[in-house]
């Protein structure tokens, strides 16, 4: 019986279950263990093949600039309790050498875990909106560096993604890499500069998990999959 591959998926207050629909849509050889700030079991990750870093509130700015206090379209509150159990799973997972891949908030989260920091809000920074409105996702292109982990993944070097953020990565956390951009600059994933001994790791700023065309469209599919491979080699 072939055993199956198990990926954490963290605890999102927001459309939590189109994470685990998403990895689950691939094959049925998936458990989905859900990680989360409420039941404190990061002792389950050691049971995983795979982190995934989920979408969701804004990550409080004391993890990058304990200066801001305050910044246009901030939620009501922030969920510190889920930063620093976040933070935790994604360092435990580097020091596991398990694979690990970060959607919206979990790309800043990532940048934010490894030095790095964010613009709290791109529009007053003068970009163009990235957020959903009436429910609905933002659409625009993104270029791809073509020698990058991405490109060679999605074998793309440009593509259309849907955005729901207005937040966005500023200074790169340490040994990460840029290895896409919107048209205007703001950057939409990223991964390492030299993967060589660490965790395979990537990270988009938009929701491949709900895109449209999903299931044939390579910025979700071929992320998917070249996630779960990664999970699936992790034990073996």
């Amino acid at each position: 019986m072939t055993r199956k591959i198990k990926i954490g998926i963290s605890r999102s207050e927001t459309k939590h279950t189109n994470y685990p629909a998403w990895i689950l849509g691939a094959h049925d050889a998936i458990e989905i263990v859900e990680l989360s700030w409420e039941k404190q079991n990061e002792a389950d990750l050691i049971d995983c093949d795979g982190l995934l870093l989920t979408g969701g509130i804004d990550i409080d700015p004391f993890y990058f600039d304990k200066n801001i206090v305050t910044y246009p379209n901030q939620p009501n509150t922030w969920n510190r309790s889920r930063d620093e159990f976040e933070i935790s799973l994604f360092n435990k997972a580097l020091k596991l050498s398990m694979p690990i891949l970060g959607i919206c908030r979990g790309l800043q989260l990532i940048n934010v875990a490894l030095g790095g920091n964010l613009i709290t809000d791109i529009e007053f920074a003068g970009k163009t909106n990235h957020r959903s409105k009436d429910g609905i996702d933002h659409v625009h292109q993104v270029k791809i560096d073509p020698n990058s982990l991405l490109a060679k993944i999605c074998q793309l070097t440009n593509g259309q993604i849907n955005s729901a953020h207005h937040q966005a990565i500023d200074a790169l956390g340490e040994a990460l890499k840029v290895n896409c951009n919107s048209e205007e600059g703001i950057i939409e994933g990223i991964e390492w500069i030299n993967s060589e001994n660490k965790s395979p790791l990537l990270a988009v700023q938009w929701h491949p998990e709900r895109i449209e065309n999903k299931e044939v469209n390579p910025l979700s599919k071929k992320i998917r999959d070249w996630f779960l491979k990664e999970a699936a080699h992790y034990k073996n």
